[in-house]
């Protein structure tokens, strides 16, 4: 073999065999690899322990739901009387004031009527002031009457004391006496007539008259089934589910339209039943509105819990009873009130979603409502009788007579005395006297 053969194997050989790690780069895979799972150790053990922390300070003192919307009144708006409509002045959407006339029926039936029961009225109050000025009559009628008594008895006495003497004779004697039982007949036929009339004034004025109260019923029932025909807003709020069309015929109780007072809406979150063991009535909320997105707060507080949940009181509530059955965890409807000014800033509409969170820190309150309710009402309604009474008394004043007095005034008429009178008017009360 030769020396060229020789070298090239030699070199061959050489090259064939793998170079010898370096001891440098041995240790340096390993090194990192612990280095990263021990930063990563300390990242979930620093993440736990901050959840923890975050947990026991702040998490569990706090119970959210997004099965949350916005609740509220809707003010039905129905007739009273029947008709047929001839004005509506709202639509949907629109904001009415309370007070203001939102629907008009066609009050030509009701306005005879009233004219009716007012013609009626005014006669009466003129026929009742008759009664007392009668008082006044009769009154004096008595008096007339005692007069003619003492004047028939004088006659009879001076005849009877010059009759033994044979100057009057023995008829005008008897004439004398017919007269004073005459007069004395005229006198309590007089008296019976003031105490018949007396009796259907006594204690009483015109306006206290029982026929003009029962006229004046009649004129306010005829008032109020014409003021009705007029239907005022009973809140302040915005019209919705409006049905009612100009021409159409109505009855009561027929939903003409819904108001809704958007300045008193409240919040409906139904938490689950383990979410209700600290939550209490007065807690504070914090929630937001899908509608405004999570930059816009809204703060409000717990003001009460619903006597029980949605499936209890839903429409076909569900049957536990039956053979299979299957646990599901039940939601309880907690109300939730919300903070005027932020309703006024970021206005609300009925059933927006929300996302609710109670702080349950202080969980010291009561479950139960306070013994004092909220309550809703109007005087729109109202204004309709003192209207009727303002009219009722404009008539009375109208048709009643400026000399009808009092039946106190019947006694104080016929108090003067009379030429030879033995009796005043006073017995007109009810004074007896004995005949003969």
């Amino acid at each position: 073999m030769s020396d060229t053969e020789t070298s090239s194997r030699v070199t061959s050989d050489a090259v064939d065999q793998p170079a010898a790690p370096s001891s440098d780069k041995t240790d340096t895979p390993p090194s990192r690899r612990k280095l990263l799972l021990a930063l990563l150790g300390l990242t979930v053990a620093a993440s736990a322990a901050a959840y923890g922390t975050y947990y026991m300070t702040v998490a569990r003192y706090h119970e959210a739901t997004d099965d949350a919307y916005v609740s509220g009144n809707l003010v039905q708006l129905t007739p009273q009387v029947s008709g047929t409509v001839i004005a509506v002045n709202a639509d949907d959407t629109q904001i009415v004031k309370e007070g203001e006339p939102v629907v008009t029926l066609d009050a030509a039936d009701a306005k005879i009527a009233l004219g009716d029961a007012e013609a009626t009225l005014g006669q009466t109050v003129r026929q009742v002031s008759g009664l007392y000025v009668n008082n006044d009559y009769y009154a004096a009628t008595v008096a007339q009457r005692e007069s003619d008594l003492s004047k028939a008895e004088d006659d009879l006495g001076r005849r009877l004391a010059v009759a033994d003497t044979g100057a009057v004779s023995a008829e005008d004697v008897s004439h004398a006496r017919d007269a004073v039982k005459a007069a004395r007949a005229a006198l309590d036929a007089a008296r019976q007539q003031a105490e018949a009339n007396l009796a259907l004034t006594d204690r009483t004025t015109v306006a206290d008259h029982p026929d003009v109260q029962a006229a004046a019923s009649k004129v306010r029932d005829a008032y109020l089934a014409y003021a009705r025909n007029t239907l005022p807003a009973p809140v302040t709020g915005y019209v919705a589910q409006r049905s009612v069309q100009v021409g159409q015929r109505v009855s009561p109780g027929t939903p003409l339209m819904a108001i809704v007072p958007l300045d008193g809406v409240w919040v409906d979150a139904n938490f689950k039943e383990e979410q209700l063991r600290h939550m209490r009535i007065g807690q504070p909320v914090t929630l937001t509105a899908d509608v405004y997105g999570s930059g816009v707060k809204y703060h409000g507080k717990v003001i009460g819990f619903s006597a029980g949940t949605g499936a209890a009181f839903a429409a076909l509530p569900a049957q536990n009873a039956t053979g299979n059955w299957i646990k599901v965890v039940q939601r309880l409807p907690v109300r939730v009130q919300l903070d005027q000014q932020d309703l006024e800033a970021h206005p609300l509409r009925i059933g927006l979603s929300m996302q609710v969170d109670v702080n349950v820190r202080n969980d010291n309150g009561t479950q139960l409502a306070a013994a004092t309710n909220t309550q809703y009402h109007t005087d729109v309604f109202a204004q309709y009788g003192a209207q009727a009474d303002a009219e009722i008394a404009n008539i009375i004043a109208r048709n009643e007579m400026t000399n009808a007095k009092a039946p106190a005034s019947v006694a104080s008429s016929a108090a003067a005395p009379k030429r030879g009178e033995r009796k005043t008017a006073a017995t007109v009360a009810g004074a007896t006297h004995t005949a003969g």
